[in-house]
């Protein structure tokens, strides 16, 4: 093991087997080379795959005379930097809430397969509420259980925003009193379990991916995008074309459907909330994906934008060029692909094809709009290098939780009653994706800065137009609506009840009949006309 020696480790036929190889006595090294050797004899046959880990501690430079320079391996932030099983992750929870219980919460969205249940923390300073005009936003990991970086980094999060919270940092005051803000650190907890059993020298690059069940949720959620491009291919009005909240097929929603029960809790969870933005953290490469993620002609990979490709690059940059180790010009490729030529950001399907995506469904079923983070090369990294992973991702994770504030927000309300209006329509011209207002008639726009113009619509109202101006503030600009109900929708309203009808309604209602009867007279008269001409000719 000194100068040119060498050591024979024997791998595993099985690649999602890991082997623990030890050297026969401590060694000091500055490199070691690895010469993978396949496990044919004639060692022409099949392909070589090999992931070797290595495990060591570094020892100061005697040649280093500026230790300074030497890249931290440490955090300064006092948080819990190790791997959590689910009682450790429950109780670390249930800590940020007993220390601070005015601007958390802790529910659960469901349970596993196995039955564990799937906890959110929530960050609010009215948490269990929904406040008129203030956005959601949630992260979400774990959905492949080996991909573990997330789950942790999540579980610091909630740390540090409840400690510096408190310590009165600023930024996080602002983040918590202007926006509600959800953490599922573990989506798949049984497929963790798994992996956590085996730990990070011994978990594959598999073992744990999936739910117990052996189903991968990345590929669960419900078609949207076929059920959109077939659509658009059949039909040949497109006036009748929707382009948001698609339903969900029949046969996905019926119980023989083969969708994980952490899948259904998800989507349920996802209904009930009004989220504008998210996030779903994975692991084993480091880029920045956005929707879709699905190509069009089922092609392996192609470019294949939404309606939003230029927000959702915005939001993509956002947080690889902030991340550390993303950002770093001079940082090596993970694997085959070098994601620093696109600035370590991609379109999903441009990647590769992953139908059933979290991300297409929740932008072509719901108003939010999420990317995916790939955080590192390793899915498991060993526990000495999460405090500086959480250096790598601390200000990504807050600035990216600030793009929610960007763009346009607003109350759709009835004009006369001022009561807010559930389900209108925005619409902002040029960009074919509408999203809707929630229960209190509040909605949220992501937009990129510039000029646009937005009409909100509801069923029995006038539409309305107005034009909003969006800036490179942190805050939102504000776009109310109010719309005027049209006479018919009045008078159902009023006969329902039981009402009486006012005058103004009835004026309205008789102006509205004498015009249908000059209509219809004229059309009437032109018909006439066009009859007894064609009678003179005879």
């Amino acid at each position: 093991m000194n100068g040119t020696e060498e050591a024979v480790f024997e791998g595993n036929q099985d690649t999602e087997t890991p082997v623990l190889a030890l050297f026969n006595t401590s060694t000091v090294a500055r490199y070691i080379r690895i010469n993978p050797q396949t496990w044919y004899q004639n060692g022409t046959e099949g392909d070589i795959c090999l992931r070797a880990e290595v495990l060591g501690c570094t020892l100061p430079d005697p040649n280093n005379i500026y230790a300074w320079q030497t890249e931290p391996t440490e955090s300064k932030d006092k948080l819990d930097f190790r791997h959590h099983n689910y009682k450790e992750m429950r109780k670390l929870m249930k800590s940020v809430n007993e220390e601070c219980p005015d601007i958390t919460r802790i529910y659960s969205i469901g349970k596993s397969y196995m039955g564990l249940k799937l906890y959110v923390m929530e960050i609010s300073d009215n948490p269990g509420k929904h406040e008129l005009g203030e956005p959601e936003f949630r992260y979400v990991a774990g959905m492949h259980g080996n991909e573990v970086l997330g789950r942790e980094l999540l579980l610091n999060f909630m740390q540090y925003m409840c400690q510096e919270y408190k310590r009165g940092d600023q930024r996080i005051v602002r983040l918590v009193k202007d926006t509600r803000i959800h953490l599922l650190p573990s989506m798949n907890p049984d497929g963790y379990e798994m992996a956590f059993k085996k730990g990070s020298e011994l978990a594959g690059w598999a073992l744990g991916r999936y739910s117990y069940e052996g189903i991968d949720m990345n590929h669960n959620f419900a078609d949207l995008n076929s059920v959109m491009w077939t659509a658009i291919e059949l039909e040949t009005d497109r006036s009748k074309l929707i382009n948001h909240y698609f339903p969900i097929p029949e046969q996905y929603t019926s119980e023989e459907a083969f969708v994980a029960s952490e899948t259904r809790a998800v989507i349920n969870w996802m209904q009930n909330i009004p989220f504008v933005l998210s996030a779903n953290l994975h692991g084993g490469e480091l880029v920045v994906t956005y929707p879709f993620d699905m190509t069009r002609d089922w092609a392996p990979q192609e470019h294949t934008p939404t309606s939003d490709e230029s927000f959702f690059r915005w939001l993509a940059t956002a947080y690889a060029s902030t991340n550390q180790v993303m950002s770093n010009p001079d940082r090596r490729p993970c694997h085959n692909k070098d994601f620093l030529r696109y600035n370590n950001i991609i379109n999903g399907a441009e990647w590769h094809n992953v139908p059933g995506s979290m991300n297409d469904f929740s932008y072509l079923h719901t108003n939010c709009f999420e990317v995916t983070v790939e955080l590192s090369c390793d899915k498991f990294p060993h526990a000495s290098e999460l405090p500086i992973e959480w250096e790598n991702n601390r200000e990504s994770l807050l600035t990216y939780m600030e793009q929610v504030h960007r763009g346009i927000k607003g109350v759709v309300r009835d004009k006369d009653t001022e009561a807010g209006i559930a389900d209108a329509i925005i619409k902002v011209d040029d960009i074919d994706h509408h999203i809707r207002s929630v229960a209190d008639g509040d909605y949220w726009r992501l937009l990129n800065p510039g000029e646009y113009r937005v009409t909100a619509s509801a069923e029995g109202y006038f539409p309305s137009s107005r034009t909003c101006q969006v800036m490179y503030d942190y805050y939102p600009t504000i776009c109310d609506f109010r719309l005027t109900k049209m006479p018919k929708q009045r008078l159902k309203e009023i006969l329902a009840k039981g009402g009486k009808i006012p005058k103004d309604l009835q004026l309205r209602l008789r102006q509205l009949r004498l015009r249908k009867l000059r209509v219809s007279t004229k059309a009437l008269n032109q018909r006439r006309a066009a009859a007894a001409k064609r009678a003179k000719r005879v």
